[in-house]
């Protein structure tokens, strides 16, 4: 059995780090109380029992009343050195951006993925289930689930393509139009929360950067695609 009282950092299987503060009236194994609540397994980096405060002697505090009162430990979130590496930055950024643009996607009953069709389809015009399901390298069934989502929101339409009736072809509706126009005001509203500490221009050149990185990611997908 550990300590009743617990402070220290924890990572779940993908790595994600945060604090633990833990407090019992009896002796606690915390890594299984805090492993069964998130329903996973969790790693306990640190584990220093924190010291119960005593009853100080009016005498032992007499010579302390100038001192300032010491602080909780420093509980850092990331560790100093992956903040060299570039993939963790972005790896961290976008899942938090992620996070923030499914919030308020999920207030209207959505989730990324419906976003991502309903963007294609306003941007490339009606498409068939198999181009949709490719373009977006998403498994087939997958993306049938999608769209049927949209077909009972009303934002989308399928139709069997006149000159094959095999194939299915999907569309955005009026309806849908206007819903990728309110889903482009959160999704803006995401990315100034993220990018508060930069101003226009800085986002101008991280946008930039961040194209030409997946400009060549695209690049490199299509040379590899090809027999």
């Amino acid at each position: 059995m550990e300590h009743p009282v617990f402070s220290g950092t924890a990572h779940d299987p993908s790595g994600a780090r945060f604090a633990v503060v833990g407090i019992s009236s009896m002796p606690t194994d915390w890594a299984q109380v805090l492993g069964g609540l998130a329903g996973g397994d969790l790693t306990l980096l640190t584990a220093p029992p924190v010291p119960v405060p005593q009853a100080v002697p009016a005498s032992a505090s007499a010579g302390t009343a100038d001192r300032p009162a010491a602080g909780p430990p420093s509980l850092s979130m990331t560790p100093p050195s992956v903040l060299d590496l570039n993939a963790y930055l972005m790896y961290a950024l976008g899942k938090a951006a992620r996070r923030r643009l499914q919030e308020r996607l999920t207030a209207r009953g959505l989730k990324l993925w419906h976003l991502t069709v309903l963007a294609l389809l306003s941007d490339l015009g009606p498409q068939m289930k198999t181009v949709l399901a490719a373009r977006l390298d998403m498994n087939a069934s997958d993306l049938v689930r999608i769209v049927d989502d949209l077909v009972k929101t009303g934002y989308v339409e399928c139709d069997r393509d006149p000159e094959d009736r095999r194939r299915v072809v999907v569309r955005l509706t009026p309806e849908g139009g206007s819903a990728l126009a309110e889903l482009g005001a959160d999704v803006s509203s995401a990315d100034d929360e993220l990018l508060a500490p930069l101003d226009a221009e800085e986002r101008r050149l991280l946008s930039s950067l961040l194209r030409r990185v997946h400009a060549r990611l695209e690049a490199g997908a299509r040379t590899a695609a090809r027999p």
